[in-house]
């Protein structure tokens, strides 16, 4: 059964008034904004407003601009030496010389769009890293411009570089020959010894100081490198052998064939 009265909590005195919202001005009806008309169903849509063409080509520009620097980015150094060729033959067909300074700024001026830093820094380094290229500069007293003529003066500091790192590339692989043909040296006896032994692989491997399974290896090319330098060895000594003369009887001038100092009566 419900209570004649309501506690006075939930009584409407008790209840929050609600909030009462600010009349708004209405506009008049000259100034009401047009209502886009809803196509009704089976009807085309209309087009788009002329206006959002140019707005719609910039990102497009944009993205085909950003392809062709990324293009120009990616070119590697071997591509980038072949567009130089075609475009300055002078200076970079034929046996290397040594470049003018600040080259770079030359070629943007002249090939703008073209190349980009990154590209030509990568071509250069390793164009003036090659060993021809040092050689060039270690004999030449002139640099050279994009068409191949002289401009500016090459420094005694710049050849003495070049001489320098040639000389290091030099005694490095004269180094690395020597060591190739210790080891050459070491297979063999390493062969001789593996063919005359009484020993066991086991054996044998221990007092060698290498591993079994590795033998085999050292022993295979060993006997390759036996084979290479027999049948290369005929040919060395043909190239060193003296000039022969031709056997048979020797003449002499005004003599007859036969003894040496007999002539004619």
């Amino acid at each position: 059964m419900l209570p004649d009265s309501l506690p006075p909590e939930l009584t409407e005195a008790a209840l929050p008034t609600p909030e009462v919202l600010p009349t708004l001005p209405m506009a008049p009806a000259g100034d009401a904004e047009p209502v886009a008309a809803v196509p009704a169903a089976g009807e085309p849509a209309s087009a788009e407003p002329a206006a959002a063409g140019p707005v719609a080509a910039e990102p497009a520009a944009a993205a085909a601009a950003a392809a062709a620097s990324a293009a120009l980015s990616d070119l590697s150094p071997a591509a980038c030496a072949q567009q130089l060729k075609q475009r300055f033959p002078a200076l970079f067909v034929g046996v290397p010389k040594p470049l003018k300074l600040r080259i770079q700024v030359d070629i943007q001026q002249r090939a703008p769009g073209v190349f980009t830093k990154q590209a030509l820094s990568a071509f250069f380094r390793r164009y003036t890293g090659s060993t021809a290229y040092l050689i060039a500069v270690s004999k030449a007293r002139q640099r050279f411009d994009l068409d191949g003529q002289p401009n500016g003066e090459l420094s005694d500091e710049h050849r003495q570089l070049a001489l320098d790192e040639l000389a290091r590339r030099r005694g490095n692989n004269e180094s690395r020959l020597a060591l190739e043909e210790q080891q050459r040296r070491n297979r063999a006896t390493l062969l001789h010894d593996f063919q005359t032994t009484t020993l066991t692989p086991a054996n044998f491997c221990a007092l060698k100081g290498i591993a079994v399974d590795e033998l085999e290896g050292y022993l295979a090319t060993a006997r390759r490198e036996f084979e290479e330098r027999a049948h290369q060895a005929p040919m060395v000594e043909a190239r060193q052998a003296p000039d022969r003369p031709p056997s048979g009887p020797r003449h002499r001038p005004g003599g007859a064939p036969g003894r040496p100092g007999q002539g004619r009566r």
